[in-house]
């Protein structure tokens, strides 16, 4: 998908179509999650600080995220490529393999046309752009969805792959990053071609013989690794950084019983069980500590696994203020006993309210309301209006909130189903507007 969290907003939110678009946290440590393409010609890129971001592009729109809306239209995606294919192997919530059975031995006109049918179909589907590469392998299709995109498509024919990667740089290829990109350097190779040329032994006395070997073949567009569903997660976890450095302890236990709630959440929605229980604590210098502890049997007590990990950040929070803390929740089985942690205290940690769900990899979350992930906590209706909130008018439908302060919000009553709308100015506490689903700025039936 292209620029998928910022291309769910710019449909859902007309107004902002050709707009730039940065979604992600708003606060002194927010980091943008998703870019439009019109703000990345500004040097926008996702896992940017916000702050760098708007200083770039002053003029972006910036937007909370609404992971629960992305999901959805995920799975509508998936959706789609699963009725192409039997097999599919997602990689995050906006990219997948699949290798059709109906192109077994096809012609790349063939292939072209079976991408071409199947980003129709993604379009039909969820009113969004998607980007199609297909290669002999995994590695050579997803270089060719990136040269693909934006909304494009790619076929790398069996003839021409040498000529399409060799001129690529080292970095275009899975499992590069800077630190192999400037090993690579020093020895004077900078694009795949060049890797491809040098001999194995070269290549793993500068990166190590099982990671040199792997990417020497697949420079030289060797890759038979198999296309498969993805194995269940191995660990839950959520993160916090905090916009401001906590020093006392009784804070950063409130907030390590949030993350531990957040992971919970999901832990239960996944019908799984933990053994293990980690917490991680960064103070302001970046020095980051940890502490695990894992018991015989799996459990899904949240009062015991908070318990747990409370135990854990006081022995894990190192000196000087904390800026972040994370629990992940991992030694996962399917089916817990009763109970666990039968010997420890029943948690009396600071209460936790409306526990969010948290992804499995660690996330960020830099503002109050914002569950990990940058996804919405349950509203409150007593809470202020914020920018991007969804709203509910009683005479005008649907909108989002554009700004708000001094008793004043105002909303932009607009979907994907209507276009661009109208903006209008209400008191703060109008009783004609009320919170909306951000699902109903998405469909149109």
């Amino acid at each position: 998908m292209d620029a998928f969290f910022a291309s769910v907003e710019q449909l859902t939110r007309p107004t902002l179509a050709e707009r730039p678009v940065l979604v992600g946290g708003t606060g002194g440590r927010g980091v943008v999650a998703g870019a439009s393409y019109q703000a990345r010609v500004f040097g926008v890129r996702s896992a940017m600080p916000m702050g760098q971001a708007r200083r770039r592009c002053p003029h972006a729109t910036v937007l909370p995220s609404r992971f629960e809306l992305y999901k959805t239209i995920s799975g509508e995606v998936m959706a789609v490529l699963g009725e192409a294919a039997p097999v599919l192997e997602p990689v995050s919530l906006d990219e997948a393999f699949l290798e059709p059975p109906a192109l077994v031995g096809a012609s790349p006109a063939e292939v072209r046309e079976f991408g071409t049918a199947l980003r129709a179909a993604v379009r039909e589907r969820t009113g969004l752009p998607a980007s199609v590469g297909a290669g002999s392998g995994k590695q050579v299709a997803k270089i060719a969805s990136e040269l693909a995109k934006p909304d494009g498509l790619r076929v790398v024919a069996a003839e021409e792959e040498r000529a399409v990667l060799d001129p690529l740089p080292v970095r275009s290829l899975w499992g590069i990053g800077p630190v192999a990109e400037a090993s690579l350097r020093k020895v004077g190779v900078e694009t795949i071609g060049g890797l491809a040329a040098m001999d194995l032994r070269e290549v793993t006395g500068v990166l190590g013989s099982a990671v040199g070997t792997e990417l020497h073949r697949l420079a030289r567009g060797i890759d038979e690794r198999p296309v498969a569903p993805r194995g269940a997660a191995k660990q839950i976890s959520a993160e916090t950084t905090f916009e401001h450095d906590l020093t006392a302890m009784r804070d950063v236990l409130h907030h390590v019983a949030r993350m531990t709630a957040a992971a919970h959440r999901r832990l239960v929605v996944d019908g799984r069980a933990a053994r293990t229980v980690t917490v991680k604590a960064r103070n302001a210098d970046f020095t980051t500590a940890s502490r695990s502890e894992t018991t015989a049997y799996a459990s899904t007590d949240l009062g015991a696994l908070t318990a747990v990990a409370q135990r854990l950040a006081e022995a894990a929070v190192p000196e000087g203020g904390v800026r972040l803390v994370g629990v992940s929740l991992s030694g996962l089985g399917e089916t817990p006993p009763p109970t666990l942690f039968e010997a420890l205290p029943a948690f009396e940690g600071p209460p936790v309210n409306d526990p969010d769900e948290a992804g499995d990899v660690p996330v960020t979350v830099d503002e109050p309301g914002v569950a990990p992930g940058g996804r919405h906590a349950p509203p409150d209706p007593d809470a202020p209006w914020r920018a991007g909130d969804d709203v509910a008018h009683a005479e005008y439908g649907h909108g989002w909130v554009q700004g708000a302060g001094h008793g004043r919000v105002t909303v932009r009553f607009e979907t994907r189903a209507t276009g661009p709308g109208p903006a209008r100015t209400f008191a703060s506490d109008d009783p004609a507007l009320s919170r909306a689903d951000p699902h109903a700025s998405w469909r149109t039936d």
